[in-house]
Protein backbone atom coordinates (compact mmCIF):
# COMPACT_ATOMS: atom_id res chain seq x y z
CA UNK A 1 0.00 0.00 0.00
CA UNK A 2 1.35 3.45 -0.94
CA UNK A 3 2.15 6.19 1.61
CA UNK A 4 -0.75 8.19 0.13
CA UNK A 5 -3.21 5.37 0.82
CA UNK A 6 -1.82 4.88 4.30
CA UNK A 7 -2.17 8.57 5.06
CA UNK A 8 -5.67 8.66 3.59
CA UNK A 9 -6.71 5.68 5.70
CA UNK A 10 -5.25 7.31 8.80
CA UNK A 11 -7.17 10.51 8.12
CA UNK A 12 -10.39 8.63 7.45
CA UNK A 13 -9.91 6.66 10.66
CA UNK A 14 -10.00 9.91 12.60
CA UNK A 15 -13.63 10.18 11.52
CA UNK A 16 -15.75 13.06 10.31
CA UNK A 17 -19.20 11.98 11.40
CA UNK A 18 -19.30 14.63 14.10
CA UNK A 19 -17.84 17.39 11.94
CA UNK A 20 -20.42 19.87 13.19
CA UNK A 21 -19.61 19.37 16.85
CA UNK A 22 -16.10 17.89 17.07
CA UNK A 23 -14.57 17.69 20.49
CA UNK A 24 -11.14 19.22 21.01
CA UNK A 25 -9.34 15.86 21.15
CA UNK A 26 -10.84 14.78 17.83
CA UNK A 27 -9.93 18.09 16.24
CA UNK A 28 -6.36 17.86 17.44
CA UNK A 29 -6.11 14.28 16.21
CA UNK A 30 -7.40 15.19 12.76
CA UNK A 31 -5.06 18.18 12.61
CA UNK A 32 -2.06 16.00 13.46
CA UNK A 33 -3.02 13.40 10.85
CA UNK A 34 -3.62 16.02 8.19
CA UNK A 35 -0.35 17.78 8.91
CA UNK A 36 1.52 14.46 8.94
CA UNK A 37 0.01 13.54 5.58
CA UNK A 38 0.97 16.81 3.88
CA UNK A 39 4.39 17.00 5.54
CA UNK A 40 5.26 13.42 4.63
CA UNK A 41 4.12 13.90 1.07
CA UNK A 42 5.83 17.20 0.34
CA UNK A 43 9.03 16.39 2.21
CA UNK A 44 9.51 12.90 0.82
CA UNK A 45 8.43 13.88 -2.64
CA UNK A 46 10.65 16.94 -2.75
CA UNK A 47 13.70 14.99 -1.64
CA UNK A 48 13.19 11.84 -3.68
CA UNK A 49 11.02 12.51 -6.74
CA UNK A 50 11.95 13.89 -10.13
CA UNK A 51 10.41 17.15 -11.32
CA UNK A 52 7.56 15.54 -13.26
CA UNK A 53 6.84 13.03 -10.53
CA UNK A 54 7.02 15.73 -7.87
CA UNK A 55 4.44 17.88 -9.64
CA UNK A 56 2.06 14.94 -9.93
CA UNK A 57 2.52 13.95 -6.28
CA UNK A 58 1.98 17.53 -5.11
CA UNK A 59 -1.31 17.67 -6.97
CA UNK A 60 -2.40 14.42 -5.32
CA UNK A 61 -1.37 15.49 -1.83
CA UNK A 62 -2.84 19.00 -2.05
CA UNK A 63 -6.19 18.18 -3.65
CA UNK A 64 -6.64 14.60 -2.38
CA UNK A 65 -9.33 14.22 -5.07
CA UNK A 66 -12.15 11.77 -4.53
CA UNK A 67 -13.79 10.59 -7.75
CA UNK A 68 -17.09 8.76 -7.43
CA UNK A 69 -16.40 5.28 -6.06
CA UNK A 70 -19.03 3.63 -8.24
CA UNK A 71 -20.59 4.30 -11.61
CA UNK A 72 -23.91 6.07 -11.25
CA UNK A 73 -26.47 6.69 -13.93
CA UNK A 74 -27.63 10.22 -14.68
CA UNK A 75 -30.94 9.28 -13.11
CA UNK A 76 -29.26 8.13 -9.89
CA UNK A 77 -27.17 11.30 -9.70
CA UNK A 78 -30.26 13.44 -10.28
CA UNK A 79 -32.15 11.43 -7.65
CA UNK A 80 -29.45 12.13 -5.04
CA UNK A 81 -29.58 15.86 -5.80
CA UNK A 82 -33.37 15.83 -5.55
CA UNK A 83 -33.17 14.08 -2.17
CA UNK A 84 -31.14 17.06 -0.94
CA UNK A 85 -33.62 19.59 -2.33
CA UNK A 86 -31.22 20.47 -5.15
CA UNK A 87 -30.81 19.96 -8.88
CA UNK A 88 -28.03 18.06 -10.67
CA UNK A 89 -26.22 20.28 -13.19
CA UNK A 90 -23.58 19.50 -15.82
CA UNK A 91 -21.11 22.10 -17.09
CA UNK A 92 -18.94 21.32 -20.12
CA UNK A 93 -15.87 23.11 -21.41
CA UNK A 94 -12.68 22.32 -23.25
CA UNK A 95 -9.60 22.59 -21.08
CA UNK A 96 -6.70 24.65 -22.36
CA UNK A 97 -4.59 22.94 -19.67
CA UNK A 98 -5.13 19.29 -20.55
CA UNK A 99 -6.45 19.93 -24.10
CA UNK A 100 -9.42 17.66 -23.59
CA UNK A 101 -13.14 18.12 -22.98
CA UNK A 102 -14.07 18.45 -19.31
CA UNK A 103 -17.48 17.71 -17.85
CA UNK A 104 -18.13 19.13 -14.41
CA UNK A 105 -20.87 18.02 -12.07
CA UNK A 106 -22.53 20.62 -9.85
CA UNK A 107 -25.44 20.98 -7.47
CA UNK A 108 -27.85 23.88 -7.93
CA UNK A 109 -29.77 24.98 -4.84
CA UNK A 110 -32.18 27.79 -5.74
CA UNK A 111 -33.33 29.99 -2.89
CA UNK A 112 -36.72 28.75 -1.77
CA UNK A 113 -38.28 32.08 -0.83
CA UNK A 114 -36.86 34.43 -3.45
CA UNK A 115 -36.86 33.59 -7.15
CA UNK A 116 -34.60 36.61 -7.80
CA UNK A 117 -32.08 35.86 -5.04
CA UNK A 118 -28.42 36.67 -5.72
CA UNK A 119 -26.41 33.70 -6.95
CA UNK A 120 -23.34 32.27 -5.24
CA UNK A 121 -20.61 30.10 -6.75
CA UNK A 122 -19.53 27.69 -3.98
CA UNK A 123 -15.96 26.35 -4.32
CA UNK A 124 -15.23 23.50 -1.91
CA UNK A 125 -11.98 22.43 -0.30
CA UNK A 126 -9.79 19.33 -0.64
CA UNK A 127 -10.92 15.70 -0.31
CA UNK A 128 -14.71 16.20 -0.21
CA UNK A 129 -16.96 16.57 -3.23
CA UNK A 130 -20.20 18.57 -3.47
CA UNK A 131 -22.21 15.62 -2.18
CA UNK A 132 -20.29 15.85 1.10
CA UNK A 133 -20.87 19.60 1.34
CA UNK A 134 -24.65 19.74 1.08
CA UNK A 135 -25.05 21.03 4.66
CA UNK A 136 -22.73 23.98 3.93
CA UNK A 137 -24.53 24.64 0.64
CA UNK A 138 -27.83 24.78 2.52
CA UNK A 139 -26.29 27.12 5.10
CA UNK A 140 -25.38 29.62 2.38
CA UNK A 141 -28.79 29.14 0.78
CA UNK A 142 -30.43 29.99 4.11
CA UNK A 143 -28.36 33.18 4.28
CA UNK A 144 -30.06 34.49 1.14
CA UNK A 145 -28.37 32.98 -1.92
CA UNK A 146 -29.20 30.62 -4.72
CA UNK A 147 -26.11 28.40 -4.71
CA UNK A 148 -24.17 26.61 -7.45
CA UNK A 149 -21.61 24.21 -5.92
CA UNK A 150 -19.25 22.67 -8.47
CA UNK A 151 -16.87 19.72 -8.36
CA UNK A 152 -13.50 20.34 -9.95
CA UNK A 153 -12.18 17.67 -12.31
CA UNK A 154 -11.12 14.60 -10.35
CA UNK A 155 -13.89 15.03 -7.76
CA UNK A 156 -17.21 13.25 -7.54
CA UNK A 157 -18.82 12.69 -10.92
CA UNK A 158 -16.77 15.30 -12.78
CA UNK A 159 -14.23 14.19 -15.40
CA UNK A 160 -11.76 11.86 -13.70
CA UNK A 161 -8.56 13.83 -14.33
CA UNK A 162 -5.98 14.76 -11.70
CA UNK A 163 -6.70 18.38 -10.72
CA UNK A 164 -4.10 21.12 -10.64
CA UNK A 165 -4.04 24.74 -9.55
CA UNK A 166 -4.55 25.99 -13.10
CA UNK A 167 -7.12 23.29 -13.86
CA UNK A 168 -9.20 24.08 -10.76
CA UNK A 169 -9.19 27.79 -11.61
CA UNK A 170 -10.23 26.92 -15.15
CA UNK A 171 -13.10 24.77 -13.84
CA UNK A 172 -14.23 27.54 -11.48
CA UNK A 173 -14.21 29.98 -14.38
CA UNK A 174 -16.38 27.61 -16.45
CA UNK A 175 -18.90 27.44 -13.57
CA UNK A 176 -18.83 31.24 -13.27
CA UNK A 177 -19.55 31.54 -16.99
CA UNK A 178 -22.47 29.10 -16.57
CA UNK A 179 -23.98 31.35 -13.91
CA UNK A 180 -23.38 34.51 -15.92
CA UNK A 181 -25.06 33.04 -18.99
CA UNK A 182 -28.17 31.88 -17.10
CA UNK A 183 -28.57 34.65 -14.54
CA UNK A 184 -27.08 37.76 -16.16
CA UNK A 185 -29.40 40.14 -14.30
CA UNK A 186 -28.78 38.77 -10.82
CA UNK A 187 -25.92 39.83 -8.52
CA UNK A 188 -23.27 37.08 -8.51
CA UNK A 189 -20.85 36.22 -5.71
CA UNK A 190 -17.88 33.88 -5.24
CA UNK A 191 -17.46 31.80 -2.08
CA UNK A 192 -14.38 29.70 -1.36
CA UNK A 193 -13.79 27.36 1.57
CA UNK A 194 -10.24 26.25 2.53
CA UNK A 195 -8.50 25.20 -0.69
CA UNK A 196 -11.56 26.51 -2.53
CA UNK A 197 -10.76 29.90 -1.03
CA UNK A 198 -7.42 29.89 -2.84
CA UNK A 199 -9.24 29.03 -6.08
CA UNK A 200 -11.75 31.82 -5.39
CA UNK A 201 -8.99 34.41 -4.90
CA UNK A 202 -7.34 33.50 -8.19
CA UNK A 203 -10.68 33.55 -10.03
CA UNK A 204 -11.67 36.91 -8.54
CA UNK A 205 -8.27 38.40 -9.42
CA UNK A 206 -8.73 37.26 -13.01
CA UNK A 207 -12.31 38.58 -13.19
CA UNK A 208 -11.17 41.98 -11.91
CA UNK A 209 -9.67 42.54 -15.36
CA UNK A 210 -12.94 41.69 -17.14
CA UNK A 211 -15.85 44.04 -18.03
CA UNK A 212 -17.92 45.07 -15.04
CA UNK A 213 -20.81 42.80 -16.03
CA UNK A 214 -18.59 39.73 -15.55
CA UNK A 215 -17.16 40.74 -12.20
CA UNK A 216 -18.49 39.43 -8.88
CA UNK A 217 -20.45 41.72 -6.59
CA UNK A 218 -18.49 40.25 -3.72
CA UNK A 219 -15.97 37.59 -2.66
CA UNK A 220 -16.37 35.51 0.51
CA UNK A 221 -13.45 33.48 1.88
CA UNK A 222 -13.70 31.02 4.75
CA UNK A 223 -10.86 29.17 6.50
CA UNK A 224 -8.41 29.71 3.69
CA UNK A 225 -4.64 30.23 3.57
CA UNK A 226 -2.06 32.61 2.12
CA UNK A 227 -0.07 30.08 0.05
CA UNK A 228 0.90 26.43 -0.05
CA UNK A 229 4.45 27.43 0.88
CA UNK A 230 3.18 29.17 4.03
CA UNK A 231 1.08 26.14 4.89
CA UNK A 232 4.09 23.85 4.49
CA UNK A 233 6.11 26.01 6.87
CA UNK A 234 3.58 25.35 9.64
CA UNK A 235 4.25 21.62 9.43
CA UNK A 236 6.74 19.46 11.29
CA UNK A 237 9.27 19.55 8.43
CA UNK A 238 8.51 23.11 7.43
CA UNK A 239 12.13 24.07 7.96
CA UNK A 240 13.22 22.02 4.92
CA UNK A 241 14.41 24.31 2.07
CA UNK A 242 12.03 23.04 -0.59
CA UNK A 243 9.98 26.15 -1.39
CA UNK A 244 11.50 26.38 -4.85
CA UNK A 245 10.24 22.87 -5.61
CA UNK A 246 6.61 23.66 -4.82
CA UNK A 247 4.83 23.91 -8.18
CA UNK A 248 1.24 24.21 -6.95
CA UNK A 249 1.72 27.51 -5.18
CA UNK A 250 -1.75 28.99 -4.72
CA UNK A 251 -0.18 32.32 -3.80
CA UNK A 252 -3.30 34.03 -2.50
CA UNK A 253 -1.32 36.67 -0.62
CA UNK A 254 -0.14 38.02 -3.97
CA UNK A 255 -3.39 37.51 -5.90
CA UNK A 256 -5.59 39.12 -3.22
CA UNK A 257 -4.03 42.46 -4.08
CA UNK A 258 -5.65 42.29 -7.54
CA UNK A 259 -9.13 41.56 -6.22
CA UNK A 260 -11.28 44.67 -6.55
CA UNK A 261 -14.67 43.25 -5.49
CA UNK A 262 -15.85 43.84 -1.91
CA UNK A 263 -14.26 41.18 0.28
CA UNK A 264 -15.49 39.28 3.33
CA UNK A 265 -12.94 37.06 5.10
CA UNK A 266 -14.24 34.64 7.76
CA UNK A 267 -12.09 32.43 9.99
CA UNK A 268 -12.55 30.34 13.12
CA UNK A 269 -10.45 31.17 16.17
CA UNK A 270 -9.88 27.44 16.85
CA UNK A 271 -8.99 26.37 13.31
CA UNK A 272 -6.23 23.78 13.82
CA UNK A 273 -5.70 23.14 10.10
CA UNK A 274 -5.40 26.66 8.73
CA UNK A 275 -4.49 29.13 11.50
CA UNK A 276 -6.65 32.24 11.71
CA UNK A 277 -3.57 34.43 11.19
CA UNK A 278 -3.67 33.44 7.51
CA UNK A 279 -7.17 34.84 7.09
CA UNK A 280 -6.10 37.99 8.91
CA UNK A 281 -3.07 38.34 6.64
CA UNK A 282 -5.24 38.07 3.51
CA UNK A 283 -7.60 40.68 4.86
CA UNK A 284 -4.77 43.08 5.65
CA UNK A 285 -3.09 42.61 2.25
CA UNK A 286 -6.33 43.06 0.27
CA UNK A 287 -6.75 46.36 -1.56
CA UNK A 288 -10.50 46.11 -2.07
CA UNK A 289 -12.23 49.41 -1.31
CA UNK A 290 -14.63 47.60 1.02
CA UNK A 291 -13.52 44.66 3.14
CA UNK A 292 -14.32 43.03 6.45
CA UNK A 293 -12.72 40.34 8.63
CA UNK A 294 -14.93 38.19 10.85
CA UNK A 295 -13.38 35.98 13.54
CA UNK A 296 -15.78 33.30 14.78
CA UNK A 297 -14.90 32.47 18.38
CA UNK A 298 -14.67 28.70 18.88
CA UNK A 299 -14.97 28.06 15.17
CA UNK A 300 -12.89 25.18 13.82
CA UNK A 301 -11.95 24.29 10.26
CA UNK A 302 -15.23 22.37 10.01
CA UNK A 303 -17.62 24.26 12.27
CA UNK A 304 -17.05 27.94 11.45
CA UNK A 305 -19.71 28.04 8.73
CA UNK A 306 -22.58 27.00 10.99
CA UNK A 307 -21.16 28.27 14.30
CA UNK A 308 -20.78 31.74 12.82
CA UNK A 309 -24.16 31.78 11.03
CA UNK A 310 -25.38 34.90 12.84
CA UNK A 311 -22.08 36.73 12.28
CA UNK A 312 -22.33 35.74 8.63
CA UNK A 313 -25.86 37.09 8.46
CA UNK A 314 -24.88 40.46 9.90
CA UNK A 315 -21.75 40.77 7.74
CA UNK A 316 -23.57 39.82 4.52
CA UNK A 317 -26.21 42.43 5.22
CA UNK A 318 -23.63 45.12 6.01
CA UNK A 319 -21.30 44.31 3.12
CA UNK A 320 -23.64 43.26 0.33
CA UNK A 321 -27.20 43.95 1.43
CA UNK A 322 -27.94 40.21 1.19
CA UNK A 323 -30.37 38.44 3.52
CA UNK A 324 -32.96 39.66 5.97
Amino acid sequence: MSPIDLNRRAIDAAGTASARTPDSAARRRRARLWRRSIATGLAAGSLLAGCTGLETQQRKWIFQPRPATAEMSLEEIASFASSQGMESVWIEHRSAISRRPIRLHALWAPHEGNADAPVLLYLHGARRDVGSNTWAIRNMQALGFSVLAVDYRGFGNSTNELPSELGAIEDARAAWDWLAARYPERPRYVFGYSLGGAVAVQLAAELAEQPAARQPRGVILEATFTSIRDMFQTLRWGWLPISALITERFDSLDAIQRVTAPLLVVHGSDDDFVPARFGQALYERARAARKQFVLVEGGTHYSTNWRGAEQYRVALKQMFGVGG
